[in-house]
């Protein structure tokens, strides 16, 4: 769990606050990784509308003043631990699988089972992941499949807050993996699916309250909103199962 606490301190990457205006209706500062970035970004404007809050939204920075932080399951229990979450206030929102992509154009190579995959990792010239939770899993996966060593010098990771997608369409590796959702919206690239099932590894993508949180009642508002049945569709959509 070690990774996954300094993964956690270190997305905690802007103060997040709310402020309840004249009105009652509150602006809504939410840190977020972006696994969920798909979804979110459509939902957001329908709670907008709906609830009369305002949402701000940043990626990526660090602080100990905020409201809401949506980001994988395992980094809000290290926050809870932290004693930066109020504890029972963990909401899951949606799950995600990982997924392979290269270069629009370029060779498909066979990813239809574990063996198949491992002998395309060996052959491909550099492969990109992630440092997020992805990243994690797929590093712990090569040691599992013995080849870690050989595919160390092929490795490379992409800057926290850029897409491995990004990094495939530019061509500065062969082939990707990073959450389904964080594929699927990035152009220049061929998707080739998600992980064979006997390797594949889900994501679950949580919201906290801070310990600090000025307006718990709007951040709940919209937990729920994210979690409703009518959202199901457009989390699904962008690659995602309902958690």
């Amino acid at each position: 769990m070690g990774r996954c606490r300094t993964a956690a301190v270190g997305i905690l990457g802007a103060t997040v606050w709310m402020s309840a205006g004249i009105t009652n209706a509150a602006e809504i500062q939410v840190i977020a990784s972006g696994g969920l970035k798909a979804a979110y970004l459509e939902l957001v404007p329908s709670f907008e509308r709906t609830s009369a809050h305002r949402v701000s939204t940043t990626w990526a920075g660090s602080g100990d003043i905020f409201d809401l932080v949506i980001m994988p399951a395992a980094f809000i229990d290290e926050l809870i631990g932290l004693g930066k979450v109020v504890p029972g206030s963990r909401a899951d929102l949606a799950k995600s699988g990982i997924g392979v992509a290269v270069r629009a154009g370029a060779p498909r190579p066979d990813i239809g089972s574990g063996e198949a995959l491992r002998r395309a990792l060996l052959f491909a010239g550099s492969i990109a992941y992630s440092t997020s939770a992805s990243g994690i899993y797929l590093a712990d996966l090569f040691q599992r499949m013995g080849i870690a060593d050989a595919l160390q010098p092929k490795i490379k990771q992409s800057p926290p807050g850029v897409p491995v997608g990004e990094m495939i369409a530019r061509g500065e590796a062969e082939i990707g993996f990073q959450q389904v959702s964080e594929l699927l919206p990035v152009s220049g690239i061929d998707y080739l699916g998600p992980l064979p099932t006997d390797i594949q590894h889900f994501t679950v993508f949580a919201a906290g309250r801070h310990i600090g949180t000025r307006e718990p009642d709007a951040a709940k508002a919209l937990i729920d909103f994210i979690k409703a049945p009518a959202a199901h569709p457009i989390i699904r959509k962008s690659g995602m199962e309902p958690a």
